[in-house]
């Protein structure tokens, strides 16, 4: 079989299993020729597992209008604000400070993004989720 030509490959975040074609998805599926029904009905039942977490993905558009989804880790931010129970960042990190977290909480992230990480060994995965923690207003201890 010929290998297909690859036209377009861009990234994307949605929230997992439950997407839809509403902006800000369907209008960035639609300027690369994606059908926006079917990447959504891909993409959900694809990511159904971890139903509500944002999930980053990148598509990859061929000549014929097919496509194919990677599913990638959720973004550190979104963990983080899940270890601290916030709903956002803060907006002042050096000043207003929005909770704590350790660094074996560093650790346990790092473990979770670790394929998608651009590092050689866990603690070094850690201090990156640490210094991302300290410039979102959180804390990290140890």
């Amino acid at each position: 079989m010929a290998k297909k030509e690859i036209t377009h490959q861009f990234k994307l975040q949605a929230p997992a299993g439950v997407a839809t074609p509403a902006p800000p998805i369907g209008p960035a599926l639609g300027q690369y020729g994606v059908n926006p029904g079917q990447f959504i009905q891909k993409f959900n039942a694809l990511s159904m597992p971890m139903k509500g977490t944002v999930l980053g993905c990148v598509v990859t558009v061929y000549k014929d209008r097919t496509f194919d989804i990677e599913l990638k880790s959720p973004p550190a931010a979104e963990l983080l604000k899940a270890a601290v129970k916030a709903t956002k960042g803060s907006g002042e990190p050096n000043k207003t400070k929005i909770g704590k977290i350790s660094m074996a909480d560093c650790k346990k992230i790092a473990k979770e993004k670790e394929k998608d990480m651009n590092c050689f060994d866990l603690d070094h995965g850690a201090r990156i989720i640490a210094g991302q923690a300290r410039s979102m207003g959180i804390t990290v201890e140890g």
